[in-house]
């Protein structure tokens, strides 16, 4: 019986291995537009399929990001800036993209542009820290994506929006991880939804990577700028020492251990859109893989002591 079995498994890796093997034809003809080019993973993947031969339509924050990445490419790459919280920019870049892919459509609409703020404990926030990180991760992905739905849908070609195991597992306090629980739904619902269309919807699931959003000396200073404006009560409950502990401890344990291989992830997002057959979500990095997607799934009582073990504990705690 166990024989049959292991047979059984080794037969359904071997299909998935030769099915995602199977790579799309005329990819040079294909446009593919990324949010968030200037730095991470988003510029890796715009040069990386600039490389590949696909038409890269890229989106910078900033003109100044964008005349970089146009140094470092082809020709056949294109910038443009847009800011993804506000409509004006959202509504003039999509008529950008409608002049250049014409009655071809967009065949790759990735959703990458994030940011990530280092936020102490919940109770130490305002209600405008959680909207700051919403409108970003997610609100303005939504609003990308609904003004590009046409055109993916015309060429029927793909949207890979990018998560995070924090979508997954509940990793940290303050709007991150919320957000990204936010991209898993909408990415779930806008798959069944566009599946009659021929339109494929993938989720990217990276673990800790070493990025701007996580430079140590910025999220320390952020959580630091947290805790000074935050109110008497609030310090007199967590006290001082809490404080340097947690800092020393994001420092230390977190932020020091992200992994530097981009490629990882790239990898996973350039499978997405160029795979006859891409899967539904991509789990990049070994942590994602080996120790917080398998956390997932355990009892909610076993992954709070997981979690939470090893953590100061605050000055007033019983």
């Amino acid at each position: 019986m166990w024989l049959y079995l292991a047979a059984l498994v080794g037969l359904y890796y071997l299909v998935r291995w030769y099915r995602e093997r199977q790579v799309v034809s005329h990819l040079r003809d294909k446009y593919v537009f990324i949010t968030g080019c200037g730095s991470g993973f988003g510029n890796l993947l715009a040069r990386q399929l600039d490389m590949r031969g696909l038409r890269v339509l890229a989106a910078c924050r900033t003109e100044k990001a964008a005349e970089q990445l146009r140094a470092q490419a082809s020709d056949r790459l294109e910038t443009v800036t847009l800011d993804i919280t506000k409509t004006d920019s959202i509504t003039a870049a999509t008529q950008w993209v409608k002049e250049r892919v014409g009655d071809r459509g967009l065949w790759g609409l990735v959703n990458n542009a994030g940011i990530y703020r280092g936020s102490g404990h919940n109770e130490w926030l305002t209600k405008q820290d959680f909207v700051t990180i919403l409108d970003v991760n997610l609100l303005g992905m939504i609003e990308v994506t609904l003004s590009l739905l046409p055109l993916v849908r015309k060429a029927r070609g793909r949207v890979v929006n990018v998560s995070s195991i924090g979508g997954r597992l509940s990793l940290t306090p303050g709007g991150y991880c919320i957000s990204k629980y936010g991209v898993e739904a909408f990415s779930d619902s806008l798959r069944r939804e566009l599946a009659p269309f021929g339109v494929k919807v993938a989720i990217i699931e990276p673990g800790s990577f070493k990025t701007n959003m996580t430079n140590t000396e910025r999220v320390l200073l952020h959580v630091q700028e947290v805790w000074d404006r935050a109110r008497p009560e609030i310090k007199e409950t967590y006290g001082e020492k809490f404080l340097a502990s947690y800092l020393k401890r994001l420092s230390e344990h977190l932020l020091s251990t992200c992994n530097e291989n981009l490629s990882e992830v790239t990898d996973c997002m350039e499978h997405a859109l160029t795979a006859c057959h891409p899967r539904t979500r991509y789990s990049a990095g070994w942590d994602a893989k080996l120790l917080y997607l398998p956390m997932s799934y355990m009892p909610t009582f076993l992954v709070d002591a997981i979690l939470t073990w090893g953590l100061p504990r605050p000055a007033k705690a019983l």
